[in-house]
């Protein structure tokens, strides 16, 4: 059986481009896989705690967590990164704020990237523990950020950087530019897009 990652974190609820698109992906995958177990993760919706000294403490002390906040916050983490692991596709909706990510993902990627869990220093450097998954990337841009104006995506190249680190290098971008003057023609696009990926995908 596969198991699908569903993971939405702009703010827009049902305006939201990027949501809209990575749903459609969603519905592609579970066309072209039945029988997928499906886990969702609305990040807008349910958004996670920013980081703070309770999550150090609950993370790193070697003994343990402390009290029952550091408790909660370790089990947490525990269960993100444990539908992560069990994960064969991870579809992230994402949309550009300010140049670069919403502080929910940047928020459940600080949950989910755990020494000794999601990824591991060697003498070699750092080695990434989440292997052999697919990941879709569906990135929602009010400007067009694939030409002149790259430069100024930090969107893309950070979110490839951590994914990467944490072990997942299999990764599909559909991007949906240019929605602030042309949302319709956008969405159309990264309609397009999320067919061709997904049935890509079934094909390999």
């Amino acid at each position: 059986m596969t198991n699908i990652l569903y993971v939405t974190s702009s703010p827009r609820g049902k305006a939201s481009h990027s949501t809209e698109v990575a749903a459609h992906v969603l519905e592609e995958l579970k066309q072209a896989h039945p029988s997928a177990k499906v886990t969702v993760r609305d990040l807008a919706r349910d958004p996670l705690p920013h980081i703070d000294e309770h999550f150090v403490a609950a993370i790193r002390n070697p003994n343990g967590p402390q009290n029952e906040a550091q408790r909660k916050i370790l089990a947490r983490s525990d269960a993100l990164v444990d539908e992560l692991l069990a994960a064969d596709i991870v579809v992230l909706g994402v949309a550009m704020i300010n140049f670069s990510i919403p502080s929910t993902l940047k928020a459940w990627l600080d949950y989910v990237a755990r020494a000794g869990r999601t990824f591991r220093y060697s003498d070699k450097g750092p080695e990434g523990l989440v292997k052999g998954k697919q990941v879709i990337v569906v990135q929602a841009k009010g400007g067009v950020y694939s030409g002149d104006y790259k430069g100024a995506d930090f969107l893309d190249p950070y979110l490839r950087h951590m994914l990467g680190f944490l072990g997942m290098t299999d990764v599909q971008a559909i991007a949906v530019e240019g929605t602030i003057s042309a949302a319709d023609a956008a969405l159309a696009r990264g309609h397009e897009c999320a067919r061709a990926v997904v049935g890509e995908m079934a094909r390999a």
